[in-house]
Parts: structure tokens; sequence; C-alpha cells
């Protein structure tokens, strides 16, 4: 369910750590999707302010299958949704 959504939804996604945090702190997600077999100590950080920003956090197993629902050739270790 989580990849048919972020497909469905491509256009309007922020691809990328860095990028999913900083759109986090500035109020523009309805939620996020974090890669299960991403370095989980980059992943925690993304996880951590989702909670404490009550944003809904899903996991998904594979970095790979993230990217490429996202339309990208590389993997993805987090993918964030626009409001």
């Amino acid at each position: 369910m989580s990849y048919e959504k972020v497909t469905q939804v491509k256009s309007n996604v922020i691809i990328g750590t860095k990028q999913t945090l900083k759109a986090m702190r500035n109020g523009e997600i309805s939620e996020v999707f974090v890669a299960g077999d991403a370095d989980q100590h980059i992943t925690q950080k993304v996880v951590s302010l989702a909670n404490e920003l009550d944003i809904p956090c899903w996991r998904v197993d594979s970095m790979e299958k993230l990217g490429a629902a996202c339309g990208i050739e590389v993997g993805a270790s987090s993918v964030a949704v626009k409001r």
C-alpha cells in the first residue's frame, strides 16, 4: 500500500532525509515514509521528528522500491508527502 500511495502522489513528494527534515520543520508535510533497510542512524532523525510533530510515519522494507515509487533510479531512505 505504501509504495502505491507514493507512486500516486509522486509529483507532490520530497525525496531524501535532509529535504524531508527541513520540510517537516517548516510544516509542509502530511506524512512520511522511511525505508527499513536504510541506515537507522540517518532515518531515526526523521522518525523522531515525525513523532515530535505528530506526523504519520510509515516504514517500508526497501530503499530501492521506495526510490522506484518516486520515479528515481536510486534508492530513497525517506520520502515525505507534501500537504
